[in-house]
């Protein structure tokens, strides 16, 4: 591998984004749907979700800096993160329908196959998504392509939120009729196959260009002290943590949102009249800020020209909590100031999902210009470990109070349990999302910084190869 200058073909950039789709047709699905299937449709408490959420995460959250130094220290003729893709995208599919699945057991032996087949689907999560992340880390050594680049790969990812918020409950209301379970182990197993094929078109058609500096020794002490004192790094990790818990935690209140507060409407809007489930108002509204999200995402690059990286990921996610405690005045009746303020939450959302990988692409440059070294895959494991704790406390904290309010699932709710899910979709989440964004307004790597630290690096690798 050697590091080039040259731009990306417009094929690889989609070929490379595609596998965000892939993962994408989980993540969201398990950021939208997991809790509920586990309460709702398996029969567990949302107490004990909670925890499940919390032990297994944690575990997988601790595999990431594993995988990381396995990815690092691979070297095929593929490469040294591409060939996960191939090796691991048919285990990552059959996880995925397994976790699923309802078996036929008490309630005991629900919860141990729970746990056994969520802590199976998200370490081969960690294990096929932390060489997927690394590797745009080394398919350019430009900062700027990389925005371009992760602009494809969020597109890309959005595309499969659209289909997971758009065909997930109609799937498992067409493929199980009145069995709900049947019909979730079968839409999944229509998601996993996608999700299949789409890893597989990622590896043919990506190139691995940036290596380490020659003769760079392997040293996991070494390359860990590089990691945590990588300011940069900390701060979008921290950055991270704040913002999954704010994205989860809202998301994942969506469904008991329209389920229990909105509920079943008629609406007559514009002349047309409309009976609307709360299945219809949801799938609707994800699909309406998933294109919006798609939109901000588009832009980025334009933003991020314009006001900076930095400012654009603060000023966006700031923006975005904003919105979402708005949430907590709108009364169930008025349904069209809910989808307009929707609007406003996801756009903000795009560039924010998009500069966060950016950002952790160009620590990567930072760190190998402070010190001399590059561990590409352990510092994007060790985001993942970010993204992971954040994905892990927002759902835990969720099915938490859900339970501390007396939440019990298929009924009509306690106005303290009401209370509690309107808190979820708007106070509660956007604090950690202001946090999130105030932490960033510090960030030192700004667009200026980048181009002189690329230069230098250029030409530290020109005179590496020379010799």
């Amino acid at each position: 591998m050697q590091a080039t200058t040259t731009q990306l073909s417009l094929k690889e950039k989609i070929g490379y984004s595609v596998g965000d789709t892939a993962s994408n047709l989980f993540f969201q699905t398990f950021m939208l749907f997991l809790l509920y299937f586990y309460t709702d449709v398996v029969g567990l408490s949302a107490a004990a979700v909670g925890t499940l959420f919390l032990v297994t995460r944690l575990w997988d959250a601790l595999n990431d800096p594993i995988m990381g130094t396995i990815s690092d220290r691979t070297n095929t003729r593929w490469g040294k993160f591409r060939p996960y893709l191939l090796w691991l995208a048919i285990p990552f599919g059959i996880f995925g329908v397994l976790t699923f699945t309802t078996p036929d057991l008490d309630p005991t032996g629900k919860l141990i196959y729970a746990y056994i087949t969520y802590n199976l689907m998200m370490m081969a999560y960690t294990a096929i998504n932390v060489p997927y992340s690394a590797l745009m880390g080394v398919i350019t050594p430009n900062s700027m392509e990389r925005t371009e680049l992760s602009s494809f790969r969020f597109v890309a990812a959005f595309a499969g939120g659209l289909i997971v918020q758009a065909a997930t409950l109609p799937l498992v209301k067409h493929l199980g009729g009145d069995d709900e379970a049947l019909g979730w182990q079968l839409a999944i197993a229509c998601i996993s196959g996608l999700a299949i094929l789409l890893f597989l078109v990622t590896f043919f058609t990506t190139k691995e260009r940036v290596s380490p500096p020659p003769g760079q020794e392997s040293n996991f002490g070494r390359d860990l002290k590089d990691l945590f004192t990588n300011k940069p790094w900390l701060l979008i990790g921290i950055a991270t943590v704040f913002q999954l818990i704010f994205i989860v935690m809202r998301n994942s209140s969506v469904l008991y949102y329209f389920k229990y507060y909105v509920k079943d409407q008629q609406l007559d809007l514009f002349g047309f009249h409309f009976d609307l489930t709360f299945e219809g108002f949801s799938s609707s509204f994800l699909l309406v800020g998933s294109i919006v999200t798609i939109l901000g995402a588009i832009l980025t690059k334009w933003f991020a020209k314009k006001l900076d990286k930095r400012t654009t990921y603060a000023g966006f996610l700031i923006l975005s909590a904003l919105a979402c405690s708005l949430f907590y005045v709108i009364q169930p009746e008025y349904v069209l100031l809910i989808y307009l303020l929707n609007i406003v939450f996801s756009f903000s959302l795009g560039p924010v999902s998009v500069l966060q990988w950016v950002m952790y692409t160009d620590t990567a440059d930072y760190g190998e210009w402070k010190h001399g070294r590059r561990a590409t895959g352990l510092l994007m494991a060790a985001s993942l470990f970010a993204l992971k704790l954040g994905l892990t406390l927002g759902g835990a904290i969720v099915g938490w109070i859900l339970a501390y309010a007396g939440f019990v699932a298929n009924q009509d709710q306690t106005p303290d349990a009401l209370n509690a899910i309107v808190l979820l979709m708007s106070i509660y989440p956007a604090v950690f999302g202001l946090l999130g964004g105030l932490i960033m307004v510090t960030y030192p790597l700004t667009n200026t910084m980048m181009a002189q630290i690329e230069q230098e690096l250029s030409v530290r690798r020109l005179g590496a190869a020379g010799s």
